[in-house]
């Protein structure tokens, strides 16, 4: 996994409003450096803009798959040749929060500087001391993000950003608590959840009135964290969010994996457990979000397994495929009623939000690509059963059958997984409309071209003296 930030939680408090609610000195020398520091890892820099398999600390080349392409994540180091040694505060603010970088170019909103633009500029100038005062500068140039044409021009982020981005910089709401206040910050300009907890439109930018209503992330689904019981996280109490997010599970509901298991391992689990308080009070009052399609809770589903003697005492050849695979791959740490292991390393499968999900994204993605953070040095680990593993290689199809004798057995049986869904997610995830069209917008862009030179040529030959 990617290498982490140093622990910093108990030094500071977030600043927001201009004002700091930092201790030990925050606004000079150590002091302000340390508070970077924090902002930082609630910022969840590192694990963006660092590569896997030990690669330097924010020296970037960590490949970002997005519906476009590959976007590759840029060096932050204090490094004047492949970082931003050479930036100044201005040019660093510019990059944070407008996405534009000292050379005028356009970053890709893959880096969430929508989220960022609400920075206060005390919490910048601490980021930008962090930077480049306690960063260790790394040499390296990250590779090159390439696009198709025309998401390679960024030159058209300009007109993207005019109709997207909001500069207005975070303000405490009068009607709000200072702890709503706080949680609003940091979990809006900071740890950016809106980025991916919020369904985007056909360009790709955040649907206003769904603001943490889930939405797709490549192979997985980041949920509805509105306050709706039903579809979002309603019946989860402060003392279960505030668990997850400090350790990444909460047994008898979710345990995380993916992007959100990074974010716990290189973020959330450091910040100071008011912070997390406040993130938690934050979430909590949000408008809740209904998606009709949802009849109950996603943690609400399943019950432990009745047919464990069964799967114990037939022969392999007489239990279905799906079964055969589970009592093979999974029943050994999940058991065969999926009640999971005794000390809970192992989670129980029913009541569990990726068995319960409307969707069965998590689930394949889990089965795919495992399990892996570290929190507060301890591991856990799940193999996936992809392509290459050393436990058991499933083709799409094995996928599909035990996913469907984990539905069926532990979740929710109305949902079904096909072999194609399985190929979508090794694939990256369904990919939204603007990059299916991508092979028709060069042709299109030609052929207005095209258009608009005729009615140019017409209007010309008619002006002409007979």
């Amino acid at each position: 996994m990617i290498g982490r930030t140093a622990r910093a939680a108990a030094l500071v408090l977030v600043s927001f409003g201009g004002t700091a609610l930092a201790q030990d000195g925050g606004d000079s020398g150590a002091g302000l450096v340390a508070r970077g520091r924090y902002l930082a890892t609630a910022a969840d820099c590192v694990a963006c803009h660092t590569a896997p398999n030990g690669g330097r600390p924010f020296a970037g080349g960590y490949g970002i798959a997005s519906p476009l392409g590959t976007i590759y994540s840029s060096n932050i180091t204090p490094s004047r040749h492949g970082g931003i040694g050479g930036y100044s505060e201005a040019q660093f603010a510019a990059a944070v929060r407008d996405g534009v970088r000292a050379d005028g170019a356009h970053l890709y909103p893959a880096m969430p500087y929508t989220s960022y633009a609400r920075m206060t500029d005390a919490d910048i100038h601490a980021l930008y001391a962090y930077f480049t005062q306690a960063v260790q500068p790394v040499d390296a140039v990250a590779p090159q993000t390439k696009l198709p044409f025309p998401f390679n021009v960024r030159l058209s982020l300009w007109g993207w950003n005019m109709l997207y981005l909001d500069r207005t910089r975070f303000t405490p709401d009068p009607a709000r608590s200072a702890e709503v206040n706080r949680g609003a910050y940091l979990a809006v300009a900071l740890a950016h959840c809106d980025t991916c907890h919020t369904p985007r439109n056909v360009t790709m930018a955040e649907i206003g009135d769904r603001n943490l209503g889930g939405a797709a992330l490549g192979s997985w689904v980041a949920p509805n964290i509105t306050p709706d019981p039903v579809s979002g996280i309603g019946t989860w109490s402060a003392d279960e969010l505030y668990r997850y997010l400090k350790t990444g599970d909460v047994p008898g509901k979710a345990q995380a994996a993916g992007p959100m298991a990074e974010a716990i391992e290189h973020s959330f689990q450091y910040l100071d457990d008011a912070d997390l308080k406040a993130i938690v009070a934050y979430v909590r009052q949000v408008p809740a979000i209904r998606d009709t399609a949802d009849r109950k809770a996603r943690d609400a589903y399943g019950a432990a397994s009745d047919s464990d003697a069964l799967v114990r005492g037939a022969a392999p050849d007489t239990l279905a495929h799906g079964a055969r695979l589970f009592a093979g791959d999974c029943a050994a740490c999940h058991r065969p009623t999926g009640q999971g292991s005794q000390d809970g390393y192992y989670p129980q499968l029913f009541h569990n939000t990726a068995t319960g999900a409307r969707t069965p994204d998590n689930l394949i993605a889990a089965i795919l690509q495992g399990v892996d953070r570290t929190v507060a040095g301890r591991h856990v680990y799940m193999p996936g059963f992809s392509h290459g593993s050393y436990v058991d290689e499933l083709s799409d199809q094995d996928v599909a059958d035990v996913s469907n004798y984990v539905l069926a057995q532990f979740g929710d049986p109305s949902v079904h997984v096909s072999a194609a869904d399985v190929a979508r997610s090794r694939a990256g995830g369904a990919r939204p409309l603007l990059a299916r069209v991508d092979s028709y917008i060069v042709p299109a862009m030609v052929a207005a071209l095209a258009v608009v030179l005729a009615l140019i040529w017409l209007l010309v030959a008619r002006r002409r003296p007979a």
